[in-house]
């Protein structure tokens, strides 16, 4: 099942305004044919259900917050990683992806923080750092330890809003909905170093299905 998230509204009343003109002016034909505009828009924010919502996700288990591209996987980029020891996958959304983003990792929410910038083209290394951006740092209890998981709402070239609907305190599952980005972005996530990493550069991913990455068990990049 898919829905149109409610952030549609707006683009698509805009997206719509040329068929109405045409239509007031007299000419169906170009009407119609514009209506293709504001039907483009609506898909962008479409919202298909994902395993997550079906199910729980294993504690060991990262997924990836968004639909994409992975643009790089390794260790954390000096400049983009936040302080201390982590490891990165950066996941590059077209206009064409899903946009609806979700929890890679569930536990309570300890930071949101947005942070203004430019809107650089979101597969340059800069990006991550000049764009405007929204951060999420999540923690889990597991077995005694605190697992963190740090991740990163991005704006591109033409996104130009991250929408982030989740505060400090909330609780999250894996696979949660937790915003979305409009129109081109990109998303960064950061796990701990005794994750192993399952994805590499040029895979493609799907939200709150592909596994990013284990805390135990064999990863299969």
């Amino acid at each position: 099942m898919v829905t149109i998230d409610r952030e549609a509204a707006p683009a698509t009343a805009v997206a719509a305004a040329p068929a109405l003109v045409a239509a007031v002016l007299g000419r169906p034909r170009a009407a119609l044919a514009l209506t293709a505009l504001p039907a483009a828009v609506a898909l962008f924010f479409r919202d298909p259900q994902r395993s997550p919502d079906l199910g729980s996700v294993p504690a060991d288990e990262v997924r990836s917050p968004a639909d994409g591209k992975v643009m790089y996987a390794g260790p954390g980029q000096p400049d983009v990683a936040p302080a201390g020891e982590w490891q990165q996958v950066s996941i590059f959304l077209s206009a064409f992806d899903v946009h609806i983003n979700r929890a890679p990792y569930g536990g309570r929410v300890t930071e949101v923080a947005h942070r203004p910038g430019k809107w650089l083209a979101a597969y340059k290394h800069e990006s991550a750092h000049l764009n405007e951006r929204s951060d999420i740092t999540v923690e889990r209890e597991v077995d005694g330890q605190t697992r963190r998981v740090h991740f990163r709402q991005i704006v591109g070239l033409m996104a130009r809003r991250v929408v982030t609907r989740v505060a400090v305190g909330d609780v999250l599952t894996t696979g949660q909905r937790i915003g979305l980005m409009k129109f081109g972005s990109r998303m960064d996530v950061f796990v701990p170093l005794d994750v192993t990493l399952a994805v590499r550069t040029g895979a493609r991913v799907v939200a709150g299905e592909t596994v990013l990455g284990r805390w135990s068990g064999t990863a299969n990049p």
